[in-house]
């Protein structure tokens, strides 16, 4: 609640001061919170007006918000605070919207006019000139504009994919792979400090069948009859393995203690495997900064001393030979086992000393994105921290739904190349990188995801990845008419304040003052999206700023007789284009210049 007293104004001042020069800069270019913020002061300043007057009986102002109207009609902004004032003050919504109407001083702010309407809503219209200092902002900004200092620069760690390192990647990871990246891009545009983290999976159950996987095609292929263990693996890639192997080493193998074999074939596939991994995952845009060896846990001998460490905080206990977690304490359906009865720790300790070496490195906030499969997995290791004295808050989970490919409208499993079940690397084969990455950011993580293959390679607008980027190639092709006709195509600095508000002022068509509000609402989404995490905000932004810009054209030629009136387009094409490709660069996807 806002405090009626003078103390209101120190506060909100104080804070203000308590901003870093960084920020209280990128803040001020934040046009529209600017003026947000304004409309909040209007409103406060008029409402304490009203109840020093005694025309509104309230002990305090209540915390009300600034929003868009859903209906064009009904302006710029509204502001619900008569609506919430009116159970204390007694009076109906719209009469205290009046009064506060009435005591409002807008001469200078910007505010065109107020009004009341609906229940109880204060409408508040801005004068046509608030939308220009956007469009020489973006020009002065360039890739900067829509960055804000949310993150304060608090190191994050994004951990995703994490790959099972046993076999090619599948459609699973490829979705998880483009939601982690444009995450940490998004998160990095929100002033986060952020660590992309691969965690190769390679120590336990999966890695000994894996090894006697390799081992059964080995001798196969030599002509020993052999038979791949319960558990294993049988896709075509073991083999190919094996017949690698083959061709290097020949038979020696059939001589070598089955261990030691074993350890050679496995260390041999789990190399070829991660540089597979490496090179699919750059193919798709995907940079990790960090490739995390589950195997490294066990040598260090971390496991061994988280393990120590629950047990000496009073959080384990032994029972039919094996050593068990007390997971229940902390809500979890059922204990855990950290040690089995032959002695191996299982993935959940390896997991849970991985967790807390994450912390122990600095993280101050650590973001996983896990697929469906896992969805029970969360409390356990949110429990194991905080057993450990970690706050379990400070880890955030993401669980990822699955996918459906659809081709020819029926389900697609298999890869149109290979016959095989679709990879990663098929995907980006068959639609490419930038459709894929889009596709995949579409949906909300939480969300069931179907995937047309056939609409992602359409060159057309139905096909939403081709719609935005068709945008931005159709910008470029304007601009580069422009200077084939000799028109100068204007730089921000090239152009004084002055003559840009000029300039702008000629920008009064509805479709010009539409694209100019979309693109103001750019830092915005950016701060929901991150604070949120939710990166198809952004692909969202980008189909509806798409579509602003596309009306633009359809009705506003760029390229007009008047000189100053080219000029103010070509500006307000520019900022589109730029807008565009800042959002394209979180989404991973290129920004053409031709299609």
């Amino acid at each position: 609640m806002h405090k009626i007293k003078q103390k209101y104004i120190i506060v909100v001042c104080s804070r203000a001061n308590n901003y870093s020069d960084n920020f209280g800069r990128i803040f001020m270019k934040d046009v529209k919170a600017k003026i947000k913020g304004k409309i909040k002061e209007i409103t406060i300043d008029a409402l304490r007006k009203a109840i020093e007057e005694g025309a509104v009986n309230l002990s305090q102002i209540p915390e009300f918000t600034v929003e868009v109207p859903q209906a064009k009609e009904h302006g710029d902004f509204a502001v619900n605070v008569a609506m919430l004032a009116a159970r204390e003050a007694k009076k109906p919504p719209r009469e205290i919207a009046n009064i506060i109407v009435e005591r409002m001083e807008i001469a200078g702010s910007g505010v065109e006019k107020v009004e009341v309407a609906g229940p109880g809503f204060i409408n508040f219209h801005l004068e046509p000139t608030w939308a220009h200092e956007v469009i020489r902002i973006i020009l002065e900004e360039g890739e900067n504009y829509g960055r804000i200092d949310l993150g304060k620069r608090k190191k994050v760690q994004v951990e995703f994919v994490s790959a099972n390192p046993t076999g090619p990647m599948h459609i699973g990871n490829a979705r998880g792979a483009a939601l982690g990246d444009a995450l940490a891009s998004l998160l990095e545009m929100a002033g986060y400090d952020v660590t992309r983290e691969f965690y190769i999976n390679d120590a336990g159950n999966q890695i000994e069948n894996f090894g006697l996987s390799l081992e059964a095609r080995y001798l196969e292929l030599l002509g020993y009859e052999s038979q791949i263990p319960e558990g294993g693996y049988h896709g075509e890639d073991i083999k190919d393995h094996a017949r690698e192997i083959i061709e290097k080493e020949g038979d020696r193998f059939l001589s070598v203690d089955p261990a030691e074999r074993r350890a050679y074939f496995v260390e041999f596939a789990l190399k070829r495997n991660v540089e597979r991994m490496k090179k699919d995952l750059e193919d798709f845009g995907v940079h990790f900064d960090v490739w995390f060896s589950e195997k490294s846990l066990h040598e260090s001998g971390k496991v061994k001393k988280t393990i120590e460490l629950l047990t000496q905080r009073g959080y384990t206990y032994e029972k039919d030979g094996a050593l068990w977690f007390k997971a229940t304490e902390f809500g979890v359906p059922k204990d855990e086992v950290l040690i089995r009865q032959n002695g191996v720790p299982t993935y959940f300790a390896a997991d849970i000393a991985y967790h807390k070496d994450k912390f122990d490195r600095g993280f101050e906030w650590v973001i996983d994105i896990w697929g469906a499969d896992h969805h029970g997995h969360v409390p356990r290791v949110k429990g194991a921290l905080a057993a450990l004295g970690y706050d379990p808050d400070k880890l955030t989970i993401i669980i990822m739904q699955l996918v459906r490919l659809f081709r020819n409208g029926e389900i697609a499993r298999m890869s149109k190349r290979t016959g095989r079940a679709v990879t990663l690397a098929d995907l980006v084969e068959e639609v490419g990188k930038d459709a894929a990455r889009f596709f995949f950011n579409m949906r909300g993580a939480d969300t069931h995801l179907d995937f047309d293959l056939d609409l992602a390679v359409k060159q057309s607008e139905e096909n939403p990845v081709y719609y935005v980027q068709y945008a931005h190639a159709r910008i470029a092709s304007i601009i580069r008419q422009a200077k084939e006709q000799d028109v100068k195509v204007p730089e921000g600095s090239d152009i004084s304040p002055r003559e840009t508000e000029r300039l702008f002022s000629m920008l009064t068509h509805e479709t010009e003052i539409e694209l100019v509000k979309k693109l103001a609402d750019f830092p915005e989404t950016i701060k929901v999206a991150a604070t949120t995490l939710s990166p198809y905000r952004i692909a969202s932004y980008t189909l509806e700023l798409s579509a602003a810009f596309h009306s633009f054209y359809n009705v506003c030629r760029v390229l007009t007789g008047d000189e100053d009136l080219t000029k103010a387009r070509l500006m307000l094409v520019k900022a589109v284009k730029q807008v565009l490709q800042n959002a394209f660069k979180i989404l991973g996807i290129s920004a053409p210049e031709r299609m």
